[in-house]
């Protein structure tokens, strides 16, 4: 096969074209063209280039000469013929800010709806969106915390993580509560190349019970146990667990303003025993509760994808789970300090207005 002419390419049109085909945020047509460029500089011939990169010869030889003609540039995208654009893209703007007439009945507009009512086409209104970011279909949460102590709770839980008290032990207790034992009317189809694991969307509830941890800060240790039920008289016998677990050193235990925690009867208990002190997050808080984070990690590596046949058998798979996870533990580490958090958790004033 005749070797073809090489197409002349700078070293520094070089390095940009091979960082086009690396970048794995340009656009494919980009990309392309940088391979075809690139083989052409090194003298192959335009069946080859085709061959390669998947493109007919026609179009190996179209950006050959655009190259040749035009450098970097002319590898870009040409403006299309066609009409101008003539959508309004502010009244699309302001009209998807706004809420839709009551008439229609709903609380935010969709692309065909706003389409109908600006008479454009909803690919029209879908390109806006796309191009300023828009997406009324989404909603997020927020919540301010009314704890009237919450800068006190705040600095004094992230105190225990960042500066943890000498000879003490910090601990995140909290309870998972109606973990449910689910079984799946249908066996589970196991994972295979080209498809994920599938499972029927019904199933069976054979029973929940109550999970309660303890996280140890500085390690990532878990102290469990499971009940039927999350009452205070639950809460005071896993207390007394975990001080059996930690003998003869002070404990820090953060946890959340459930009722159960501050019973009469856990306050007698903590009262007989000095040496274990209770330290709450506000109310509205508990992402505070260091502890909240391994629970999202057992539900969905352990619980969430499982099938439990009884409660005895959900039980069993916890148990084994945290029996791993206490064999590869690692320290839960804090990062932000109460300032940072506080300037974001505080409701900031919405006017300045003094009548």
């Amino acid at each position: 096969m005749p070797i073809a002419a090489a197409l002349p390419v700078s070293e520094q049109d070089r390095v940009r074209l091979r960082s086009w085909t690396r970048a794995s945020g340009l656009r494919a047509g980009l990309a392309q063209r940088a391979r075809i460029v690139l083989l052409a500089a090194d003298g192959l011939p335009n069946a080859e280039i085709a061959a390669r990169v998947g493109v007919s010869r026609p179009t190996v030889n179209l950006w050959r000469d655009r190259y040749r003609g035009g450098g970097m540039a002319a590898l870009e995208d040409r403006p299309r013929p066609g009409r101008p654009r003539r959508v309004d893209q502010a009244q699309v703007m302001v009209e998807t800010l706004t809420p839709p007439p009551a008439k229609l009945g709903v609380t935010h507009w969709s692309s065909r709806l706003l389409a109908d009512q600006l008479g454009v086409g909803n690919a029209t209104i879908a390109r806006v969106w796309r191009e300023w970011k828009l997406q009324p279909w989404r909603v997020q949460t927020f919540k301010f915390s009314t704890d009237p102590e919450l800068e006190a709770k705040v600095r004094d839980v992230v105190g225990l993580y960042l500066n943890p008290p000498e000879n003490a032990v910090v601990l995140s207790i909290d309870e998972k509560s109606q973990v449910q034992a689910l079984d799946r009317t249908a066996p589970i189809l196991p994972m295979r190349p080209g498809l994920p694991e599938r499972q029927t969307h019904d199933y069976l509830r054979n029973g929940t019970t109550t999970l309660f941890a303890a996280l140890e800060v500085a390690t990532g240790r878990v102290v469990d146990a499971c009940y039927p039920r999350h009452r205070h008289q639950e809460f005071l016998r896993f207390l007394k667990q975990v001080a059996k677990a930690y003998p003869r050193v002070r404990l820090h235990i953060v946890c959340d303003n459930y009722a159960t925690h501050e019973h009469p009867a856990v306050k007698a208990w903590l009262a007989r025993n000095p040496r274990i002190q209770l330290h709450f997050t506000p109310t509205s808080g508990s992402w505070l509760n260091l502890v909240e984070i391994f629970f999202g990690i057992i539900t969905g590596q352990a619980i969430r994808r499982g099938t439990f046949g009884s409660v005895r058998d959900l039980i069993t798979a916890i148990r084994a789970f945290i029996d791993g996870w206490n064999d590869r533990c690692q320290p839960f580490v804090w990062t932000k300090d109460a300032d940072t958090i506080l300037t974001k958790a505080k409701r900031k004033p919405t006017s300045d207005t003094r009548h």
